[in-house]
């Protein structure tokens, strides 16, 4: 049975955007939303419980881009492209290079020039990446030449293992400890070192790290 979800849901709107050539910030834009209504912040609570977009701003879409209920309904009950396959390709770049502009969207989906490919048999989330740990400092949970697959399209929870992107261009790898609607508190691999906080204005995406080769 195809079940209407969460993940399926949004998957859908980010495909639309990709169809016009948007990011999903410019897909709500063209749309007369607030520009950051599709960020991956705004899919989920401050209490980590999934916000689903609303009716209204679905029907926006549709009436901006031109495209019809059937094709949105079509790209929400699309098998996920990883379903089909035993291996697929998947974008690779370094985790200190992430932080260098051009290689994701406001939306942190990989896009632009300068990846390398993995293949990778097991993902459901036809927008996941690769990033490969550079230096000691994820230690001892992660080492120098571990590969950490991550995907956009799956909401953090408490306790998960998450990449995240500062405002100031700083991506970082670390364990989700608490989120409200103000700030994200956020635990180092490594237990020597104090939690950190942020406010949530200057995250610009996170997403949950779904396997690691160690």
């Amino acid at each position: 049975m195809n079940r209407l979800t969460h993940a399926k849901v949004w998957s859908a709107i980010d495909a639309l955007a990709r169809r016009y050539n948007l990011s999903a910030s410019g897909l709500a834009k063209r749309a007369g939303l607030d520009p950051t209504s599709f960020n991956k912040s705004k899919r989920v609570t401050g209490e980590g419980r999934p916000r689903w977009p609303t009716t209204e701003s679905i029907a926006k879409v549709l009436e901006a881009t031109g495209a019809s209920f059937e094709d949105f309904t079509a790209l929400v009950m699309a098998e996920p492209r990883g379903a089909r396959a035993r291996a697929q390709p998947i974008p690779l770049i370094g985790l200190t290079q992430a932080g260098a502009g051009g290689f994701f969207d406001d939306g942190g989906f990989p896009v632009g020039q300068g990846w390398d490919q993995i293949r990778f048999p097991r993902v459901d989330d036809e927008n996941a990446y690769a990033l490969e740990v550079t230096g000691d400092s994820m230690q001892p949970l992660y080492r120098d030449g571990d590969i950490l697959i991550v995907s956009p399209n799956s909401a953090p929870r408490k306790g998960d293992r998450v990449v995240l992107r500062t405002t100031d261009g700083e991506v970082m790898a670390k364990i989700l400890v608490r989120r409200t609607a103000k700030t994200v508190e956020l635990a180092s691999f490594n237990p020597a070192h104090p939690n950190l906080a942020f406010p949530v204005d200057r995250i610009d995406w996170m997403a949950r790290i779904v396997w690691a080769s160690q």
